[in-house]
Formats: C-alpha cells, sequence, structure tokens
C-alpha cells in the first residue's frame, strides 16, 4: 500500500477531487480533515487554513494518480508526494487491490 499526501483550499475541493480519483479507480479510500497551515509564498509567508488529504492506493497506481491529481489540483503549486507503508494488514491489502482493480501485488 502506498499513500499519497496533498493539501487543498478548502474541504469542498478535497472531497471533489477525492471522489473523482475514486471513480477513476486510482485510490481506493482518501481521509481529509481541516489544518492551519503556515508557508512561504511570493517572498511573504502566509498563514492560511487548508483541508489535508491521504489518498490510498497501491505500488501500481501510485504514479497515475499523483499525475492525475497533478491535473486536477487547483494550486499551481501543489504539495502532492507519496509515502510508503511499512506494514497492512493483509485483508485490507486485498480490498485495495480489489477496488482499484489491481491485479499487482500492491508493495510494487
Amino acid at each position: 500500500m502506498k499513500l499519497v499526501y496533498s493539501t487543498f483550499p478548502s474541504l469542498e475541493d478535497a472531497k471533489k477531487i477525492g471522489t473523482k480519483l475514486l471513480e477513476e479507480q486510482l485510490c481506493g479510500c482518501y481521509n481529509c480533515w481541516p489544518v492551519e497551515s503556515g508557508y512561504w509564498w511570493k517572498d511573504e509567508i502566509i498563514h492560511d487554513e487548508e483541508a489535508a488529504c491521504i489518498f490510498k492506493t497501491t505500488g501500481k497506481k501510485r504514479e497515475s494518480l499523483m499525475r492525475r491529481l497533478g491535473e486536477l489540483h487547483p494550486y499551481s503549486e501543489p504539495a502532492i508526494f507519496s509515502l510508503s507503508v511499512e506494514t497492512v494488514m493483509p485483508s485490507y491489502e486485498t480490498w485495495l487491490k480489489e477496488v482499484t482493480n489491481d491485479a499487482i501485488d500492491c508493495d510494487q
């Protein structure tokens, strides 16, 4: 299993894109929550409210999910990165492969 993380301007944006990625079977699940963010943008420090999301996918689907997320994302320079999962319950891994239509082992 792989996790892909990103932030969005709002929970509404995150849910809209998350639903699209589910429909395209690029992820099996996503989780979003509100966050307070601080970052540099155009030579100034910005403090903003955003939504953070983790998308759960397989190794085979990770690159396609990241590419599609970049296409759909409303930010001009979105934070999109992946994390590897050390262990996962076998039944969850099986479910994830089924719902993403992934016939290859999730560790790839």
